[in-house]
């Protein structure tokens, strides 16, 4: 897992066409604004977990039957220090 810090206004970009901007911050809760191309899905992990649940259940599937989804997997760079 990446881990930045960020500060209110100051954004991350993901690929060429996702950016997250952090728009508040107040006490423990921190509001991001994300700009991403209509094609790509955007939910909270708790709304995707639901919807994965949902699909499977429609799809006749034992949730035990399948993998919980979880991050990525990214194949091994070459440390880039211009990033």
């Amino acid at each position: 897992m990446l881990v930045l810090s960020r500060q209110r206004d100051e954004s991350i970009i993901i690929g060429d066409n996702v950016q997250i901007t952090v728009v508040d911050i107040r006490g423990d809760k921190v509001r991001l604004g994300i700009e991403a191309p209509a094609e790509i899905s955007v939910h909270r992990k708790e709304v995707y977990d639901a919807i994965q649940r949902e699909n499977r259940k429609a799809a006749g599937l034992n949730p035990d039957d399948v993998a919980p989804a979880g991050p990525a997997k990214r194949e091994a760079r070459p440390h880039n220090p211009a990033r």
